[in-house]
């Protein structure tokens, strides 16, 4: 996990390979971290939540997203803001890439934790 103040570069910082078919990677500021994954199709990002606001941006795919009792489709360009605390949960119907950004930074992710979803997989 890669911490910066200042300038920096997306290639600088390390893919971390999660899954045959998730990778992520980290930036982490004081107030806020950004997290940008590779999910493949197939895959079930299982009901979860977590103290840290998220915002969502799909780069590239399709997926559909729950939150709370909502349920709609993201595509390319699309959007979403989870708040804190608040149910949610995924279907990657295709490969995707993903950008996230938790406020405050997630601890878990800080110690190269494994994302809450798949924690609670088991």
């Amino acid at each position: 996990m890669t911490t910066l103040s200042g300038f920096g570069s997306l290639t600088a910082i390390p893919e971390e390979k999660i899954t045959d078919k998730i990778t992520r990677r980290v930036l982490a500021g004081q107030k806020g971290m950004i997290v940008w994954w590779k999910i493949g199709a197939g895959t079930h990002v299982a009901a979860h939540s977590h103290p840290h606001e998220q915002l969502m941006w799909i780069v590239r795919g399709r997926m559909e997203l729950r939150i709370d009792n909502e349920r709609r489709v993201l595509e390319h360009g699309g959007i979403a803001v989870i708040p804190g605390g608040v149910e949610h949960e995924g279907w990657c119907h295709e490969d995707i890439e993903v950008v996230d950004i938790f406020a405050p930074p997630r601890e878990d992710f800080l110690t190269g934790g494994l994302p809450t979803w798949l924690r609670e997989k088991s």
